[in-house]
């Protein structure tokens, strides 16, 4: 059966992982994880396959993986990609999906997060980097700047944040607005080096090289 992205997205069950996840993660101090980012990261993996010619179906199975990427941390933070997969494997097996389309995007889901995961298909490699490039200012829960810690301070700083395929398809830019009074560009590096790597280990993946541009700068 070909379960679509809006049977994934009207779910009950989806809506629900996806909040008490976000809530967990609130109760810890991590920022905004639920609806705005696994939709804004489902997206993402959608354009970046979609602007390299993959087919439709395996489109839809990167936005579905990135719609259901991070409900893994109702369970813990901890191995949340692994957590993750499995929750999704049962969703997506309840639902009837084919087994194959499951071990696409279970794979995807359990390969996502830094220091455990390689981009070991294209849909892994799209919700890696879609996932690795939501930084903004609307991530931040944190009301009180004076109390901001360096995660709230460097997403807070971004003020736009892109993520493109060159004309040429030879590679994919993650371009960013800081406001440099709020964060160093430094800092953005200290919290988010790993991140980056792993980006471009996926952009790779997919024949793609990896650009970071902050303030209109070439950095990596």
């Amino acid at each position: 059966m070909k379960i679509t992205l809006e049977q994934i997205k009207s779910n009950k069950d989806v809506k629900t992982y996806i909040t008490k996840a976000d809530e967990s993660l609130k109760a810890l101090g991590y920022t905004e994880h639920s609806f705005a980012h696994v939709g804004k990261v489902s997206e993402r993996a959608a354009y970046i396959l979609k602007t390299l010619g993959y087919d439709e179906r395996t489109v839809e199975l990167a936005e579905i993986a990135g719609y259901l990427h991070d409900i893994g941390n109702l369970v813990n933070r901890v191995d949340h990609s692994q957590s993750g997969a499995v929750m999704a494997f049962r969703l997506l097996d309840k639902l009837g999906m084919d087994a194959e389309e499951i071990a696409t995007v279970v794979t995807a889901i359990g390969n996502h997060d830094e220091g455990t995961g390689v981009a070991v298909n294209p849909v892994a490699a799209a919700l890696i980097i879609a996932d690795k490039c939501d930084v903004r200012r609307t991530r931040v829960r944190n009301s009180d700047y004076s109390t901001f810690d360096i995660h709230d301070r460097v997403n807070y700083s971004v003020e736009k944040s892109t993520v493109t395929v060159s004309e040429d398809k030879r590679s994919i830019i993650l371009e960013l607005e800081v406001d440099t009074s709020i964060s160093a560009v430094i800092d953005y590096f200290q919290i988010f080096i790993g991140r980056m790597q792993m980006s471009r280990q996926a952009a790779e993946a997919i024949g793609l090289t990896f650009s970071l541009v902050i303030n209109g700068q070439k950095l990596l």
